[in-house]
């Protein structure tokens, strides 16, 4: 042992490799573990005797169960942290397992949760289980600043199936929320205000929720900032909003409900049509917001969004009054779902003229000499209509799905046929100058986001379980 140490000390002045992490203090060391796994914190007990107890003074506890090949390994690891985790203050608490989790080791971790609400700062469940245990934990948690909750109740595998939100639930500290496949309820005047107690509510995230016996959701707050809806309820009819703070909202493609309230402090708006329904809804509701959006300086759709904004009648011939500040546009690319229905009006459009340009347009579709692009021609100048010189990137992570050179000739060729008299001319002596890309024009491709793309998947174990640290970090 000696000799093995000699050997590593005469390897560190011959080479320089010092240990600089273990020597640094512990409140440092300790807050660079905050953001690995708990797992992996357990794992570091084996590096040198400093480190053999630090993971136990670790204040943020991420309890993944895609670390594990089974349930009951899961289950020890967490039964052995709740008991050998030192009596430190608990800020933070990450508790994620897609299925069913055992329902004692549920009732430890929401019953060590309890025990540790006077600095709990941060809490985020994702699990099938016993809803009403759960939100009873979550009611007892005063401190918390955020909270993002993923609840199926245990024993019901619908997709449908929802978790009631509690009307009596008051978090006054909490300024970020994130819930998942909740209900809300309504009162007797059909309107339904979940979240008025959160009077310090600056984010407000929603995901696969439903409406009952409602048909008015309401947000009001004074400091909320950043609104998101995903995967829309098609049950109610208005969104009203009080929110004189709000700068960012993003909303799905397949929203059915007009707004009424005030939007001008938005600036940032983001319309997700990813999960588009089939067939789609009114595109005039797209266009009824866009309308209302008066002040927003950036804009992010998707071509989805586009294609079905594009089946409202002589769009282009609209004039819009709103984005008149409009600095940024950005339009993702995702795969086609909604072509043929563009087809299908262009053809509506031709057989209205004549029943020969209806044919001949019929015959360019099937033989394929004419396809339509992802980004409808000049909608993307419709957009720009008061604002030509925002910026326009068009973004992809699927690049192999699309003829990226066609869409982007595509849109060079609608700004050239949309630009001015003088430019004109200018483009017909020097005809390259068509080929060169508009100078507010960006195509891009961009990496996949893996961790929110596989937000709903099934877990997968990764290969280092079983290891053979677990009888080290005792």
């Amino acid at each position: 042992m000696k000799r093995r140490r000699q050997c590593e000390n005469e390897n560190e002045k011959n080479d320089g490799n010092e240990d600089r992490l273990s020597d640094l203090p512990d409140y440092i060391l300790l807050h660079i573990l905050s953001f690995l796994n708990t797992e992996d914190v357990v794992q570091t007990c084996v590096l040198s005797t400093r480190w053999k107890h630090l993971w136990k003074h670790i204040s943020t506890l991420m309890l993944h169960a895609s670390g594990f090949y089974t349930v009951k390994h899961f289950a020890t690891f967490v039964s052995k942290i709740l008991t050998l985790r030192a009596s430190t203050t608990l800020h933070s608490l990450d508790l994620k397992r897609h299925g069913h989790i055992e329902p004692q080791l549920l009732k430890n971790i929401l019953k060590y949760i309890c025990s540790h609400t006077t600095h709990l700062r941060e809490l985020r469940i994702s699990v099938r289980g016993d809803s009403d245990l759960i939100m009873r934990c979550v009611s007892q948690c005063q401190a918390l600043t955020s909270l993002k909750l993923s609840i199926y109740p245990r024993g019901n595998s619908h997709i449908n199936f929802k978790t009631l939100f509690p009307k009596s639930l008051n978090l006054p500290a909490l300024t970020n929320l994130d819930l998942k496949n909740f209900i809300f309820c309504g009162d007797e005047n059909e309107c339904v205000e979940p979240f008025s107690a959160f009077t310090n509510l600056k984010s407000l995230v929603i995901r696969r929720w439903m409406i009952k016996d409602a048909q008015i959701l309401s947000i009001s707050s004074e400091t909320l900032v950043n609104f998101a809806l995903h995967h829309n309820s098609l049950s109610f009819s208005k969104i009203e909003l009080s929110t004189p703070s709000l700068c960012t909202l993003t909303f799905p493609g397949d929203i059915i409900q007009k707004t009424c309230g005030s939007l001008s402090s938005i600036k940032q708006v983001n319309i997700n049509s990813e999960d588009f329904s089939y067939p789609p809804v009114d595109p005039l509701v797209i266009l009824s917001w866009l309308q209302d959006l008066s002040n927003i300086e950036s804009l992010k759709v998707t071509s989805t969004t586009l294609q079905i904004l594009f089946l409202v009648p002589d769009l282009l011939e609209i004039k819009l009054r709103s984005l008149c500040n409009l600095k940024s546009l950005e339009v993702e690319l995702i795969p086609d779902r909604f072509l043929v229905m563009m087809q299908e009006d262009m053809l509506k459009k031709a057989a209205a003229k004549s029943r020969k340009e209806a044919a001949k347009l019929r015959n360019e579709f099937k033989t394929g000499r004419l396809k339509l692009s992802p980004i409808p021609d000049g909608i993307v100048d419709f957009l720009q209509q008061n604002s030509p010189s925002a910026k326009v990137n068009i973004t992809t992570q699927y690049p192999d799905c699309f003829n990226l050179k066609q869409i982007e000739e595509s849109i060079k060729g609608a700004k050239s046929a949309s630009s001015s008299t003088a430019a004109e001319s200018a483009s017909a002596a020097a005809p390259d100058s068509a080929a060169v890309a508009p100078p507010n024009f960006n195509l891009c491709c961009v990496k996949k986001d893996e961790a929110s793309s596989n937000e709903d998947m099934v877990e997968m174990p990764r290969p280092n379980t079983n290891s053979p640290l677990q009888d080290n970090w005792v």
